[in-house]
């Protein structure tokens, strides 16, 4: 079970918009890629929702950009499941400095547990709450960051 996941990001001129910085579509593509990366590791990949006939879909996405990213900063994107309702689960995402220990941006995703065929919301199954430790508190995530990911 991975309680918090994170993977390596370095801004490349390829998702640098008009403006100088990132852009906003790249921090959408890089939740999902973690938030699906984060769950084959939990045990639930694209393969073991397919055999059981559910997935998931997006409800809804907030990002609050706290500073811009350029290119050639190297960041870390962390993910964590804050919780589980009847049929949905809020996961969170920091995209996070090291060099400095800013964060760069917040977010949070509302996925819905549906049946694939119909896209019916259903009821998240214990096998599913059982396979993702959730982390309530970002002071945590905050904690971690910084110890694992300082630089010297």
């Amino acid at each position: 079970m991975h309680r918090l996941f994170t993977q390596p990001i370095r801004i490349t001129d390829e998702v640098i918009d008009t403006n100088g910085h990132t852009n906003n579509l790249a921090y959408l593509a890089w939740m999902q890629e973690i938030a699906m990366a984060h769950a084959a590791a939990c045990g639930w990949t694209l393969e073991r929702h397919a055999q059981e006939g559910t997935s998931w879909f997006i409800r809804s996405h907030f990002i609050e950009y706290l500073r811009p990213a350029m290119a050639g900063d190297d960041l870390v994107l962390a993910t964590w499941v804050a919780g589980f309702a009847a049929r949905s689960s809020p996961r969170r995402y920091l995209f996070w400095r090291p060099h400095d220990q800013r964060v760069i941006a917040k977010a949070e995703t509302l996925w819905v547990y549906v049946q694939a065929a119909t896209g019916r919301p259903l009821r998240v199954p214990a096998s599913v709450q059982n396979a993702f430790e959730v982390i309530e508190d970002e002071e945590e995530v905050m904690q971690t960051l910084v110890v694992e990911f300082s630089q010297p």
